[in-house]
């Protein structure tokens, strides 16, 4: 009798470790979260049912590794194999947001792994896998909000320097987007007056219009950013062509000199326009190149404001005269 009532209690504290494990599971799934291990000697998987989920592989399927890793996004693939190498080699940890693609869709994954040992030798990884897929996409909207200018809806500050971070290198033969050719710096001429005589309503109006031209006429630029309060840059792929800059910065002064309707009267504002086209010794440089490009950006640009505003100037090298004055190109006059 004692034996029966032993093993009837062992039955019971089996279903009920059964249940209790069910229940964590069907939280874990709720949670878009799951368990998962590799078996080291082997590669064979173990997953609980929310990591099918997150694969869009149907639970109880047999699950092959190299199958499972044709689903990672490439880039993040190499470094799923390069952290988890690490780990191994160092009986250790890792974390890692990985982009897959899973039941017919795109999604990010937070993969947490541990080495488990046996012996003292590495055996198998295990962890969880989550689905973050909203919370990497709120933070990729709060990082562009954060490099977006509200008022013109264009780049701010933060966006420029950023973007022509990346872009500078790139030019110096690291991988990313396509090498930097030329930047523009645009100034309004006569906004201050516009501002103070009929306000600052009337100023974002100004403001927002010449940004909608801007970018019009610089449709196919890597950037038009607003990056102070009446400051503009764009930044443009290379190659270039000069002679067809300075017909840009024609196109740029013409477009943002046209009268803007406001309160059944006609705001005349102006631009001047700055522009520096990249050379390859300048672009090798780094920060200070970048440095040197703006500073040659801006130096035509206040060359074309000392000419009377309205007009275009721009520099073609750094190393072409020596100073880095700005060499002048077309100024036009007003209107």
């Amino acid at each position: 009798m004692e034996a029966a009532a032993a093993r009837a209690l062992q039955r019971t504290i089996l279903r009920q470790q059964a249940g209790l494990l069910a229940r964590q599971e069907r939280a874990l799934a709720a949670a878009g979260m799951g368990l998962w291990s590799c078996r080291l000697r082997d590669g064979a998987l173990d997953w609980s049912g929310g990591v099918h989920d997150l694969f869009g592989v149907p639970r109880g399927a047999a699950l092959h590794r190299p199958r499972i890793l044709d689903l990672y996004e490439p880039t993040s693939r190499r470094l799923l194999e390069a952290l988890r190498h690490r780990a191994i080699a160092g009986s250790g940890a890792f974390v890692l947001d990985a982009e897959i693609q899973a039941g017919g869709r795109r999604r990010w994954i937070r993969i947490r792994a541990a080495v488990e040992a046996e012996d003292g030798r590495p055996a198998r990884l295990f962890g969880t896998k989550q689905d973050v897929t909203e919370e990497i996409a709120r933070l990729a909207e709060l990082s562009r909000r954060a490099e977006r200018d509200p008022l013109t809806g264009l780049a701010n500050r933060r966006g420029f320097e950023a973007r022509f971070e990346a872009r500078f290198e790139a030019g110096t033969g690291g991988a990313g987007p396509d090498p930097l050719g030329a930047l523009l710096l645009i100034d309004l001429d006569g906004f201050k007056p516009v501002n103070d005589v009929h306000g600052h309503a009337a100023g974002d109006l100004c403001l927002r219009r010449s940004a909608a031209r801007l970018a019009a006429v610089c449709r196919d630029a890597a950037l038009v950013a607003r990056i102070g309060g009446d400051e503009f840059a764009v930044l443009l792929r290379a190659p270039v062509d000069p002679l067809a800059l300075v017909e840009r910065g024609r196109r740029v002064v013409a477009a943002l000199s046209r009268p803007i309707p406001y309160r059944g009267r006609e705001l005349r504002i102006g631009a001047s326009v700055g522009i520096a086209v990249g050379d390859a010794a300048g672009m090798s440089s780094g920060r200070g190149g970048r440095a040197r490009l703006f500073d040659r950006a801006d130096a035509a640009l206040y060359a074309a404001k000392d000419a009377g505003g309205n007009a275009v100037r721009i520099v073609l090298g750094g190393g072409r005269s020596g100073t880095g004055a700005a060499q002048p190109a077309v100024a036009l006059g007003a209107g």
